[in-house]
């Protein structure tokens, strides 16, 4: 039986993940518009919590600053 050190152990693993070859994968169109449905969705979903949290609040305390004044 052959003892390697275990630095040349950990080299041989750490390079053995490290390398990367091609994938013979398909994405069909299905899984790309639904990929994309995703992205656009939770976009949508950061935009409108910037509006609920954000805008609606600031636009309550714009109409109240405005009533004080009058």
């Amino acid at each position: 039986m052959i003892k390697t050190p275990k630095l040349l152990s950990g080299a041989i693993a750490l390079a053995m993940l490290l390398y990367t070859s091609t994938a013979a994968a398909y994405i069909g169109p299905g899984l790309g518009t639904g990929a994309a449905a995703a992205i656009l969705g939770i976009f949508a979903g950061l935009v409108m919590l910037v509006v609920g949290v954000i805008w609606y609040p600031l636009k309550k305390l714009i109409r109240y600053l405005r009533t004080i004044k009058k």
